[in-house]
């Protein structure tokens, strides 16, 4: 089992089983009488806390987990200005960040990038259309914010969560190359990328090993 899926279950069994031990009753007679007498739920907050102190941070889903409990995540890296030399390479691209494949295809995509976090965005999109070839980059990686519009982009760069997110599973349902947990330097509106789709996704323990971030993302342009 994963490290922290690991503390949480070994924490619940442990006071669960000490607690039952204490009641000197039948297992069938706690179990759905009193289960809240083993387990509660600010013994989940004491566990999470825990886990908090000992310099744990979660990965958000949604910016408003940022915004409501800022201690608990991890910040998105949005900009990352030392993640490369800023050469170009002899073929004319730059690399200019790193992500998690999602969905492996057998070509990269490229095209012009559309910097989405705002409801007003969306609802534009929403009324006038996506322009053809866009990918989009986006700070969320819950998907409530850009579902209604997913499976109109070429592709997506996300700059949190992981490929078991929920844009990540609505990126695999809808068939749109994605990169998750992008690490990038600056990007505009109009430069235009080239992700490698072709990267194999991470493996089920990555996020708990750090091997992540194999699949790059190049800059080829602008269309400004």
């Amino acid at each position: 089992m994963l490290p922290l899926p690991g503390r949480f279950n070994g924490a619940v069994r442990a006071l669960a089983a000490q607690r039952f031990a204490a009641t000197g009753a039948r297992w069938k007679d706690v179990v759905f009488e009193r289960q809240f007498d083993l387990f509660s739920l600010a013994d989940a907050r004491a566990v999470e806390q825990e886990a908090l102190d000992d310099g744990y941070r979660f990965d958000f889903s949604a910016t408003v987990s940022l915004e409501s409990e800022p201690d608990k995540y991890k910040r998105p890296e949005r900009e990352t200005p030392a993640f490369t030399d800023g050469g170009t390479n002899a073929d004319g691209r730059r690399q200019v960040g790193v992500g998690d494949n999602v969905i492996r295809k057998s070509a990269t995509v490229t095209g012009p990038v559309a910097l989405i976090s705002r409801i007003e965005q969306v609802m534009g999109y929403l009324a006038d259309g996506i322009p053809e070839g866009t990918i989009a980059v986006i700070d969320d990686s819950g998907g409530t914010l850009t579902a209604p519009i997913i499976e109109g982009f070429a592709g997506v760069i996300c700059l949190g969560g992981t490929v078991r997110s929920h844009l990540g599973i609505l990126a695999r349902e809808y068939d749109v190359p994605t990169l998750m947990n992008c690490k990038i330097d600056t990007l505009s509106d109009g430069d235009v990328v080239e992700l490698e789709v072709t990267a194999a996704p991470p493996a089920a323990d990555a996020y708990e090993t750090g091997d992540t971030g194999h699949a790059r993302i190049w800059l080829v342009g602008n269309e400004g």
